[in-house]
């Protein structure tokens, strides 16, 4: 069944959502307003018709958020979801259903249906994903990167360093955190839940390879999961584990990876519409490549180089 839903915001950030009548598929429920798209409609035209029909508004400006293939017991469904940027009209309970505005912060504590999962955490995350370096023996100049980066509008990190002992990669992190929450980013370690708990990172990246040993949804409280996903197969892996996001590569060709047969941005475009979450793409990408991305359905791009200042020149040092 193919969907049409509206992320609908108002000037306070605040999004609204309807509650799921107590009868209904997944009853009691909160969600985000829209509405199966019926024959001869575009999701656009859907969305338009839906957002009246419930709550008496008309969308006026509208941007393409992600699209959510999600597979119940007694159901597959496929949403499309557009955030809400403006609407004429005074939302009122056309359908006799309650709703409310709610903050980021919010929507993260309310009972979702399973498929609006994902749109929460597209709301939540930025439109670049930045993966640091290897660091080297210099480490201000390798917090100077990450800071240069951040005051050029980065709001995710990766902190990456897989070549550091024990000790060193606990500093690392921990001086990465500070930097990022000056500037109010959210770090995330490579591979390592629990020193991620220890310095107060936002969460862990997850290797391809960690996912096949993973057994079972991980549960990590508070912090977010992501995963590194090459084809398909290691998508429905990170969906089983519950993962906040996933970045997908290499879009192009790398020098860090020059075997790597790259899956260009039709593969980029097949991975995420069969991703119940959001995703960006990898490899020998950067800023300019962000709507190209968005275009086909990613969530924007993560980047080495492409994101790291002076990254070619650090990179081949370290």
């Amino acid at each position: 069944m193919q969907v049409a839903v509206g992320a609908i915001v108002r000037e306070d950030g605040r999004y609204l959502l309807s509650r799921r009548r107590a009868d209904a598929h997944q009853g009691g429920r909160w969600e985000f307003p829209g509405g199966k798209i019926e024959a001869g409609e575009t999701p656009e035209t859907a969305l338009d018709r839906e957002l009246y029909e419930e709550l008496g508004i008309r969308p006026l400006i509208i941007r393409p958020l992600i699209s959510i293939a999600h597979r119940y017991p007694e159901r597959h469904v496929r949403l499309h979801v557009y955030r809400v940027e403006s609407f004429s009209g005074t939302p009122e309970p056309r359908e006799g259903q309650a709703f409310d505005w709610f903050d980021e912060t919010a929507l993260c504590a309310l009972s979702l249906p399973d498929a609006n999962r994902g749109i929460v955490a597209a709301l939540r995350l930025p439109d670049r994903y930045l993966i640091t370096p290897e660091p080297d023996v210099d480490e201000a100049r390798f917090f100077a990167g990450i800071e240069a980066a951040l005051r050029r509008g980065v709001r995710l990190v990766q902190l990456r360093a897989k070549s550091v002992d024990e000790h060193r990669l606990r500093l690392l992190a921990s001086g990465a955190v500070d930097v990022c929450r000056r500037h109010g980013a959210r770090l995330m370690l490579n591979g390592r839940p629990e020193l991620a708990r220890v310095v107060g990172a936002d969460g862990v990246h997850l290797s391809a390879s960690q996912l096949q040993t993973v057994q079972g949804r991980l549960d990590l409280e508070n912090l977010y999961i992501a995963a590194s996903c090459h084809n398909e197969r290691e998508l429905v892996l990170a969906g089983r584990l519950g993962v906040d996001f996933a970045v997908c590569s290499p879009v192009r060709p790398t020098a860090s990876h020059p075997g790597a047969p790259a899956i260009g941005w039709l593969g980029f475009e097949a991975m995420c519409a069969q991703a119940p979450f959001p995703v960006y793409a990898l490899g020998g990408l950067d800023t300019t490549d962000i709507e190209e991305a968005r275009r086909r359905g990613g969530q924007g791009v993560a980047a080495i180089r492409g994101l790291w200042e002076g990254g070619q020149a650090y990179a081949r040092h370290a």
